[in-house]
């Protein structure tokens, strides 16, 4: 065998075990886009909660995340769409018309986005400061 069609996705190991699963989830749900929007909300409000950002709603907990300088201005935007997209599925918000793939799609890739920011660039920041600092010969 030389590839798997469609390609998996594979998730990195220093994000942590509940938001990465509902990443995997959410990636297996694209076939069903309201699912797979809520999996990568659940996504993001457990990485949240992973860094501390535990009271009151997910409104209020992003916004708390982008004053205490933990996600950026715009990344709080984006957090607050994927919220309330979200939102319209869970509640099944008959004025609002079933995402589609690709707007799925987008949701997940801002959970990914947020994994990554958060949680795998500093772990591979400590990983190469701790490198250099064994390579360091001064």
């Amino acid at each position: 065998m030389q590839q798997i069609f469609p390609a998996s996705e594979t998730l990195d190991i220093s994000i942590p075990d509940r938001p990465r699963e509902y990443l995997r989830q959410a990636l297996e749900s694209l076939h069903s886009p309201a699912g797979a929007i809520m999996l990568a909300a659940s996504a993001v409000d457990s990485m949240l909660k992973l860094k501390d950002y535990k009271k009151g709603s997910l409104h209020e907990r992003i916004e708390l995340a982008a004053k205490k300088h933990d996600i950026t201005a715009d990344m709080a935007k984006w957090a607050h769409s994927v919220r309330l997209d979200a939102n319209n599925q869970r509640h099944a918000d008959e004025d609002v018309a079933l995402p589609t793939p690709d707007e799925a799609k987008q949701t997940i890739d801002f959970a990914q986005a947020l994994a990554q920011f958060i949680f795998v660039l500093p772990a591979k920041v400590e990983s190469g400061i701790k490198e250099a600092g064994e390579n360091d010969n001064t």
